[in-house]
C-alpha cells in the first residue's frame, strides 16, 4: 500500500484571457511507507504547488491524488487533514499566537476529529506535553503556559513540528521549514526533524534550498524543473552524489 500516489497531475493557471501557464506538467509520484523524500528546484519549479495539490489547497486541472490508496482528488483541505501534517517556512503559520504552547498541542492532538462540546482536560495533559517539549532542547518545556506569539522563531517552529507529528500523520509535509531560521537554529530543527521521522517511522516530503540538507537527509531526492520531476534518485544514487555535482546539476538543469 502506498502512502501517496499522484497520477498524471496537471495544474494550469491563467495569466491572461488567452494565456495559460503550466505549473505542474504530468507529474507522477508514489511514496511508500517510511519514504523520506527531499525536494529541490528553482523558483517556479512547482515545489509548493505540488504540496498544495496534495493538501487540497489547490485543485488539479487534471490528474488524481491518492492518500493511503483512497482517491482524495475531489476532497477539500478539511477532509484531507486527517492524513497530513505540515510545517511551513514561516514559524507563525503553524501555531495560534494567542493560545499557549499547551493549548496549541492539545488542539493538534485533536486534528481531524469531529468537533463537539467536551471538557478540555488541559491540565491532565501538561506533564506529557512537558516531556514531549523537553526533547526539543531549547527550553520549550518551560513555556507551556506562554502564548505562542511570545516565543522565539526557533521555539515556535519546533512547536509547529511537534504539533504536525503529535498524532503521527500518514504523510508529513515540510515546506522549507528551516528557511526563516538562523544557521544554528536551522541545524537544531533539522536534527529534531530527523529524530521525529525516525522515531515515528514517518513518511515525509521536505522542500529545501539547502543542498547539504537535501543530500544528508532522506532516502530519495527529487529535482523539479518547470513543473516536472526531472530526477528521482533512490538512496544508493543519492549516496553517490556529491554536493558539487548537485550544485552543478542545479545550475545546468534548474
Amino acid at each position: 500500500m502506498s502512502v501517496l500516489t499522484i497520477k498524471k497531475a496537471v495544474k494550469k493557471i491563467k495569466n491572461g484571457v488567452n494565456d495559460e501557464r503550466v505549473i505542474l506538467n504530468d507529474v507522477n509520484l508514489t511514496l511508500n511507507p517510511g519514504d523520506f523524500v527531499t525536494i529541490v528546484g528553482g523558483n517556479g519549479a512547482g515545489k509548493s504547488t505540488l504540496f498544495n495539490t496534495v493538501t487540497g489547497t489547490l485543485s488539479l486541472s487534471s490528474g488524481q491524488v491518492f492518500l493511503d490508496d483512497e482517491n482524495v482528488t475531489n476532497f477539500g483541505e478539511e477532509k484531507r487533514a486527517k492524513y497530513l501534517g505540515r510545517v511551513f517556512q514561516d514559524p507563525k503559520m503553524g501555531t495560534a499566537p494567542r493560545m499557549t504552547v499547551a493549548e496549541n498541542l492539545l488542539l493538534a492532538e485533536r486534528r481531524g476529529q469531529k468537533r463537539k462540546l467536551r471538557p478540555r482536560k488541559l491540565n491532565e495533559r501538561k506533564e506529557a506535553f512537558k516531556i514531549l517539549c523537553a526533547k526539543v532542547g531549547n527550553g520549550l518545556e518551560e513555556h507551556l503556559d506562554t502564548p505562542t506569539g511570545h516565543l522565539s522563531g526557533g521555539q515556535r517552529q519546533a512547536l509547529s513540528l511537534l504539533m504536525a507529528t503529535i498524532e503521527r500523520p500518514e504523510l508529513l509535509l515540510l515546506d522549507e521549514h528551516t528557511a526563516a531560521l538562523d544557521p544554528k537554529t536551522s541545524k537544531n530543527i533539522m536534527a529534531l526533524t530527523n529524530d521525529l521521522v525516525k522515531e515515528n517511522n514517518l513518511t515525509c516530503m521536505m522542500i529545501t534550498h539547502q543542498m547539504e540538507d537535501a543530500l544528508k537527509y532522506g532516502n530519495r531526492l527529487l529535482l523539479l524543473k518547470k513543473g516536472e520531476i526531472v530526477k528521482d534518485l533512490n538512496q544508493q544514487q543519492k549516496a553517490k552524489l556529491t554536493l558539487a555535482e548537485l550544485l552543478l546539476f542545479f545550475e545546468e538543469e534548474l
